[in-house]
């Protein structure tokens, strides 16, 4: 049996979501492949760097956060992180070095930014003949040091021209650079959706004839959601605010002009998606590819605030015309107008992108272990 191990963090919840699906999919499979899923803060807590520094952990940090949308400054802040993981270079590669010499992979995919340095010299330290991938959970890189270390003999998965061209251009051969054809999403995502769009807007108390915009921001939800709904008054929306109770009482108690749900935690993304027409939420890589999946035109904002590895996919939206990107969702009323004035045509060019990375990625793996080269 193949021991493959998938390095993930919970720094964001993309890292995990992604490894769990493509583990899923592996693991249906049937091939002789033992899947182990590697949380790298608990591999490293012994050390845990970010907290000797400033006393919280790093994905502590991250999601505090990203849940109160302090992400102004978000590109110092890396940089300051990145001086962190520089200090502790050396500390960091000792350590996995012993991990990987105690648990004996047979291949490591990293699902993981930053610490790709570290754990590919640990590696070729500890078991030099085992192959390192690093599979991009971003449409593209945040040089330096994010995601794409220079010159080092590995293999990377990338689901965007834009991140194939990045690799390259960082001295890695094409040979040992795979491109998808997105980014991974869960397998229920392409689950086909037999029910009643009509009848089941009906059993939300929305109104079938009229178009339907979901309004969501993650597993713990943003306050600009309050303002969206403000400026939406008269436009049907689903707004689902994760864990954040507060955020949907407050909702809730808002007048509206038009017919609105609010939903908390779900699992049923991919069923209020199928009951909408579009999608407002931030440039993050899951939300997107989601939204974009399910056929659904995007708005998003990018600023000074959007967090410097999402920027590129505002560009990405632009660029595929699949939606809409402000500068500021103040601006959210007439962006609304203006996508739900040419609705067919933003569908029809969401409708020509396909994504089928997460069944795409165990071949590629299955070519790196047999030495075969990038086609």
């Amino acid at each position: 049996m193949t021991k493959i191990d998938f390095i993930y963090f919970d720094a964001g919840g993309g890292h995990r979501s992604a490894a769990t699906a493509l583990k899923s999919v592996i693991d249906g499979q049937g091939r002789e492949w033992e899947i182990r899923l590697v949380n790298l803060q608990e591999v490293c807590d012994s050390l845990d760097v970010f907290k000797k520094v400033t006393g919280i952990r790093l994905e502590d940090i991250y999601n505090s956060l990203l849940a109160k949308g302090m992400t102004l400054g978000s590109a110092q802040m890396l940089r300051f992180m990145h001086g962190i993981i520089r200090l502790y270079h050396r500390p960091v590669v000792k350590l996995l070095t012993r991990h990987w010499a105690d648990t004996r992979p047979d291949m490591v995919v990293s699902l993981v930014p930053n610490f790709n340095r570290a754990m590919f010299e640990s590696l070729r330290s500890a078991l030099p003949k085992v192959s390192y991938t690093t599979i991009l959970t971003d449409f593209a890189d945040y040089p330096p040091h994010f995601w794409i270390e220079p010159w080092q003999e590995q293999y990377f998965i990338c689901g965007t021209d834009r991140a194939v061209a990045q690799a390259k251009a960082m001295g890695h051969s094409r040979s040992r650079i795979f491109q998808t054809s997105g980014m991974i999403m869960r397998p229920r995502f392409y689950e086909p959706i037999a029910v009643d769009r009509g009848a089941e807007r009906q059993k939300l108390g929305l109104d079938p004839a009229s178009p339907v915009g979901m309004v969501l921001f993650g597993g713990q939800g943003s306050r600009v959601m309050l303002d969206i709904a403000k400026a939406l008054d008269h436009t049907q929306l689903i707004l689902v605010c994760g864990r954040n109770a507060k955020l949907a009482e407050r909702l809730r108690s808002l007048p509206a002009g038009a017919p609105r749900f609010i939903e908390g935690f779900t699992q049923e993304i991919p069923h209020y998606m199928h009951l909408s027409d579009f999608f407002i939420g931030k440039p993050g890589p899951g939300s997107i590819s989601e939204a974009v999946a399910m056929k659904l035109p995007v708005i998003v904002e990018r600023n000074a605030w959007t967090l410097p590895q999402e920027r590129y996919n505002a560009e990405w939206v632009r660029e595929r015309g699949a939606g809409l990107v402000v500068p500021s969702f103040r601006g959210i009323r007439s962006a609304c107008a203006e996508l739900l004035g040419s609705l067919p045509k933003f569908q029809a060019n969401v409708a020509k992108i396909e994504n089928r990375a997460v069944f795409e990625i165990p071949d590629m793996l299955a070519s790196i272990l047999q030495g075969k080269p990038a086609a």
